[in-house]
């Protein structure tokens, strides 16, 4: 494949130029590079790239600012299946390109390249699709390993050849609402919306988005807490998806304008998933969003969830009273219902009568009353609670605490001699005391109800099949000693931390599955203290530290430590 020296192009800017304005080299590493270069007489590129002294990706952005072309990030892209079915993967390996979008009105098909000057390969896939071609660059690691995922992958292959089935009737009609109905239960149809259901079972994910656009759909699936791009449909099928969900999930196709909710199961091999649907209409059309609640797989136990040392028994200490309120804090998504499910798991046996109000109910747990709140009837959390004190229960779990008359009721079953749970969207254990103050708790019944209170917050975990240790920059290094004090291991060598590299397993994330990081704070005698003077948050952590408290960053950096998970996602979820 040929090359191009920037150097030798005539233009006045170099690479060099361009790296060092973006301040990724110093000016006496630029110099030491053009001597280098003229000794051994080489491009600047080949220098830059045998010192390793930038990252290729920056390397290749710097490259295409240098010739005045687009660049693409490939990893934050999603793929058309269209666009990949115009060029073959021989093709693809041979010129280092891939295709990622089609425009049907300009017949324009846009193109990644780690090399956007080769004539060659431009005029080769012109004459091969006959189509106008858009170029873009690219480092060339991105596209080695987006051509394997992608032309492997099979959700973009199943979908694409569904796509050319549903050709056929978007050329020869145009759809309207009456024909909607026949076309949904159409083959293609049905086969795209299975096949984006069953990457999501395979792939792990909680949530699929089906997202609307100006040119066409975007699908992006949330696995292990983050949204990726992983698929791009035509415009043409919009109508004809969205109509096929809403059928499935007992939804009006005729109506959108408003919100509408739905559900149904869907099953792939023999896994289970319970589907909640939520449709929304938006500028260019109708967005869907899809949350899968496994019905297989179990209630993991509090170790496996991430709860260790100090914290486990101070949780377990607590949950083992009789009476009492705990409450577990952090924002949605931050895995509170999974931990409250395990506890009531643990506390499951034919002698006590457990209850739940939930919204919605997640997990079905044997042996467990269930109830779901229904607004619409009047089932709220307060009423619901209410009714269940005349059930004789001897273990409630409350969804959330979040208005006034839920926290009286909720201290007054836990007085009565009931033991509650709860949950409550603050940021940190010491947060949720004076949050309930706020929400019309005495300070005298806290401080006599209260056992405990958990803050927790997800990480992603690091992909077992492609771990490997690297020593750790010195500030890094600072930052993690810092944050744990006394509880940082005395290191005879040097300190080794973990990271993924990225495989087929965890699709090049260096990520799968997630784990906990969690701070437990048991309502001491000297907390209970506390609370009647009325104490902002940043008192009763302190006094909470002091007992031995481990927060949840000094959970996270632990975990970093042991190899479970990395600094970066520590920072992620749980910087203040």
């Amino acid at each position: 494949m040929p090359t191009t020296d920037l150097t030798s192009s005539g233009q006045n800017a170099t690479i060099l130029d361009v790296l060092a304005s973006e301040r990724l080299i110093t000016a006496q590493q630029m110099e030491e590079i053009k001597v280098k270069s003229a000794s051994l007489g080489r491009p600047y590129e080949e220098t830059l790239t045998s010192l390793n002294i930038v990252p290729a990706g920056k390397l290749a952005e710097a490259r295409a600012k240098l010739l005045g072309i687009p660049f693409i990030s490939l990893s934050s892209t999603s793929f058309s299946p269209q666009a990949l079915s115009m060029i073959s993967r021989a093709v693809a390996e041979r010129f280092l390109l891939i295709p990622f979008l089609y425009d049907e009105k300009t017949r324009t098909l846009s193109v990644a390249m780690a090399n956007p000057v080769d004539l060659e390969a431009l005029e080769f896939i012109r004459q091969k699709t006959g189509l106008n071609i858009k170029t873009f660059a690219a480092s060339a690691d991105d596209v080695e390993k987006v051509i394997d995922q992608q032309y492997r992958q099979e959700i973009v292959g199943e979908v694409g050849e569904a796509l050319r089935q549903t050709e056929e009737f978007t050329k020869t009609r145009t759809i309207d609402i009456k024909q909607i109905a026949e076309i949904i239960k159409e083959a293609p149809i049905a086969k795209i919306v299975s096949t984006i259901l069953g990457y999501a079972v395979s792939s792990r994910a909680s949530d699929v988005h089906i997202e609307p656009q100006a040119d066409r759909i975007r699908v992006r699936y949330r696995i292990d807490g983050i949204l990726y791009d992983r698929l791009s449909l035509p415009k043409t099928v919009q109508e004809a998806v969205v109509s096929r969900i809403k059928i499935l999930s007992s939804m009006k196709i005729d109506e959108h304008r408003t919100p509408q909710d739905g559900r149904f199961n869907f099953k792939v091999d023999n896994n289970e998933v319970d589907l909640r649907i939520s449709v929304m209409p938006a500028s260019e059309g109708e967005k869907i969003v899809m949350r899968l609640l496994r019905k297989s797989g179990g209630i993991p136990t509090l170790p496996d969830l991430g709860l260790t040392g100090v914290s486990l028994k101070n949780f377990e200490t607590s949950i083992l009273r009789p009476h009492g309120i705990i409450l577990v804090c952090g924002p949605t998504g931050s895995g509170k219902t999974t931990t409250l499910y395990s506890v009531l798991e643990k506390l499951n046996t034919t002698r006590v009568n457990i209850m739940t109000l939930e919204d919605p109910v997640e997990y079905q747990m044997s042996g467990v009353n269930q109830v779901q709140i229904n607004p619409a009837v009047g089932l709220t959390f307060a009423t619901g609670l209410r009714s269940f004190l005349r059930q004789d229960p001897d273990i409630i779990l409350v969804g959330e605490i979040r208005d006034r008359e839920t926290t009286e009721l909720a201290l007054q079953a836990s007085l009565t001699g009931h033991l509650v749970f709860s949950t409550l969207h603050t940021s940190d254990a010491s947060g949720a005391l004076p949050r309930l103050t706020d929400l019309g708790a005495e300070h005298f019944l806290l401080s006599s109800t209260m056992n405990a209170i958990a803050g927790q917050r997800i990480v992603r975990r690091i992909c077992s099949y492609c771990r490997e240790t690297y020593p750790p920059l010195a500030q890094i290094v600072d930052e993690i000693r810092n944050v744990l004090g006394k509880l940082f291991p005395l290191a005879n060598g040097e300190i080794k931390l973990s990271r993924g590299k990225g495989c087929e397993k965890c699709a090049g994330s260096g990520y799968l599955g997630r784990i906990g990081i969690f701070e437990v704070l048991p309502v001491s005698n000297k907390i209970s203290d506390l609370i009647f003077e009325h104490p902002d948050s940043s008192a009763i952590e302190k006094e909470a530290i002091l007992e031995g408290m481990i927060t949840m960053k000094q959970d996270g950096y632990l975990k970093v430590l042991q190899g479970i998970t990395t600094p970066e996602e520590v920072i992620r979820v749980a910087q203040e």
